[in-house]
């Protein structure tokens, strides 16, 4: 793995760049040569056993070399300090290494390689978002996929933020500073496509908080939101992966809630990214038992908007008062039934819209009905941001677990009721392929399972976690893991890695805690 280079380090490869750049001060014409093989990988200065891991580990064959890497590195440092010429040897560096890379995934596998992309409020120091996209260039990846709302915070400029969430950047002299319009601009100039990742259905605490939302917010049959119950997805697995500083799920049916995103949306789409990625599309996954929905008090639509609207779904009186008693009590029995029908004596049969298949029992149909009502409320949610998106003729795409939409049991289903298999076709899918078993074949058993749902034009670039060159916390290296992808579903080029966090821990510890040595 390439190290954490800093001006001044006492290794040969920072020598290396050290003179590269002395040499460029006053032999400009010979060295951008010697600076374009050198980014190529053709002619290195120096010669070390780290060097020829990085230039032609198969691997990762789009990986820069170390020497190309500190050199660039040190002329960014450079530049900070004020220096004309090392700014503008940077800047063809830049240029150089977009090309590169440009052509070395054309002609390697995955053609598509991504990186998911947390910024934080120290990201807005001079010269450290450009840090951070040069050591993602140098590790081959020529996509990445930037978290713009997360735990109830948006990626806006503190003076210029239209929705309901607090500014990542909440600093009043970094107020104009607009963090994902620079990280589009910026990752452009190094040949990176960047897409506006969003959580979708967990608005976040912040949100949840707010008087004026009460009724946008998820509930239970008891009158429970998703802030009320345990954090019940923050166990060692799951907190590597997620993002758990405080869930408020929303009620997808909620004209507030889809106000919010959509004025949300509206403005990540003026920043012009290459694409817009929805995560958290589904339900809370709860602890236990309650992982498993089998029960309409365990289901999230007793919020307002919700159960209204799926009372009108009733096409009758006796069938809206069956099901707003099953509602209530999460049962029908024999003699709720009777009474029911007898103070409707005019109505022969109760009538539902049509959006599940009657089952046997009156019982089973009511609650076959309401799943198909909550799923559809996801749907309905997505798809709405999916046609707000599209006339900006730039691809949207949905982030999921394989195992998400799974029944369980007899009637019970994942409590998630993610629906990912109804997702448009048209839509990129992003499955999370996170399984852990100490081998691949989880990973691939996963992998398969989505491919036999997605259709022929659908995109899948399935999502990995992991680090390259070494197993952690029982996943196999990421190489290995994309071997064995590729060996299940030939058709996908493209691949996206969770996340910089894993790749470079120190760098995201250090922006993350606003440690960073301030020029």
């Amino acid at each position: 793995m390439v190290a954490s280079f800093s001006a001044g380090s006492p290794t040969a490869s920072t020598a290396v760049g050290f003179l590269l750049y002395q040499l460029s001060r006053g032999l400009s014409g010979r060295v951008s040569s010697m600076a374009m093989a050198l980014s190529m990988g053709l002619t290195p200065l120096l010669s070390s056993p780290e060097a020829a891991t990085a230039q032609f580990a198969p691997s990762n064959p789009c990986r820069l070399p170390a020497e190309a890497i500190v050199a660039k590195e040190n002329l960014r440092q450079a530049a900070l300090q004020g220096d004309a010429e090392a700014q503008a040897e940077y800047q063809r560096q830049i240029q150089l290494h977009a090309t590169d890379l440009e052509n070395c995934r054309r002609d390697n596998w995955p053609q598509n390689l991504a990186l998911w992309l947390r910024l934080y409020s120290c990201d807005a120091y001079p010269g450290v978002l450009d840090e951070v996209l040069d050591r993602i260039v140098s590790r081959g990846y020529n996509e990445i996929y930037v978290e713009v709302f997360y735990d109830g915070q948006v990626l806006l400029p503190l003076n210029d933020n239209p929705t309901v969430w607090p500014s990542v950047v909440r600093s009043p002299q970094l107020g104009d500073r607009d963090l994902l319009a620079e990280v589009i601009r910026k990752g452009h100039e190094r040949g990176l496509k960047v897409y506006a990742w969003l959580f979708t259905m967990n608005f976040g605490y912040s949100y949840g908080q707010r008087g004026d939302r009460v009724n946008a917010i998820a509930r239970n049959g008891a009158n429970e939101t998703t802030l009320n119950r345990t954090r019940s997805e923050d166990t060692a697995y799951d907190s590597e992966l997620h993002s758990y500083a405080s869930q408020t799920f929303i009620d997808p049916y909620s004209p507030e809630a889809r106000r919010d995103y959509e004025w949300l949306l509206h403005a990540v789409l003026e920043r012009q990214p290459d694409g817009v990625l929805f995560d958290y599309v589904r339900y809370p996954r709860l602890p236990g038992r309650d992982s498993v929905a089998s029960n309409v008090q365990q289901l999230w639509i007793h919020g307002e908007a919700s159960r209204n609207a799926l009372l009108d779904r009733a096409r009758n009186d006796v069938a809206r008062s069956l099901l707003d008693r099953y509602l209530q009590q999460g049962f029908l029995s024999e003699g709720d039934i009777e009474r029911i029908r007898q103070q409707h004596s005019d109505e022969d049969q109760p009538r539902w819209q049509a959006v599940s298949r009657p089952a046997v029992s009156l019982q089973n149909y009511l609650w076959n009905l309401s799943v198909a009502h909550a799923v559809q409320g996801i749907l309905d949610f997505v798809h709405r941001a999916v046609e707000q998106v599209n006339p900006h003729n730039i691809p949207s795409g949905a982030v999921f677990f394989p195992n998400g939409n799974q029944p369980v049991g007899e009637q019970g289903f994942d409590s998630r009721l993610q629906p990912w298999d109804r997702f448009l076709p048209s839509m990129e899918w992003h499955p999370m392929v996170y399984g852990v078993c100490g081998d691949t074949s989880c990973l691939t058993d996963q992998m398969e399972r989505v491919m036999a749902f997605a259709a022929e034009e659908t995109r899948v670039v399935p999502a990995l976690a992991g680090v390259w060159g070494e197993s952690v916390t029982n996943r196999p290296s990421l190489e290995t893991q994309m071997s064995a992808i590729r060996q299940v579903a030939p058709s996908v080029n493209s691949v996206s890695h969770f996340a910089y966090s894993w790749q470079f821990p120190e760098s995201d510890r250090d922006r993350k805690a606003c440690t960073i040595p301030r020029p």
